[in-house]
């Protein structure tokens, strides 16, 4: 996952994370947990939510979540 660019979308359209996490449901530390990946990871239905979101193309959430 590339978080740095994930966490510069989020930056972008929300200001903070707290404002996504909020959005999401989530608490913040849970956020961050599956930012950075420490023992969380996003589910199917989170990512299409952060999609759609941020109105993201398909080659945004593939360099997003789904690269080394």
């Amino acid at each position: 996952m590339n978080s740095q660019l994930l966490k510069g979308i989020i930056k972008i359209h929300d200001g903070s994370q707290s404002a996504l996490a909020e959005a999401m449901g989530l608490s913040l530390s849970r956020l961050n947990a599956k930012i950075n990946e420490t023992g969380a990871e996003f589910s199917q239905s989170e990512i299409v939510f952060i999609r759609d979101r941020y109105n993201l193309s398909q080659s945004q959430v593939t360099d997003i979540f789904f690269s080394l």
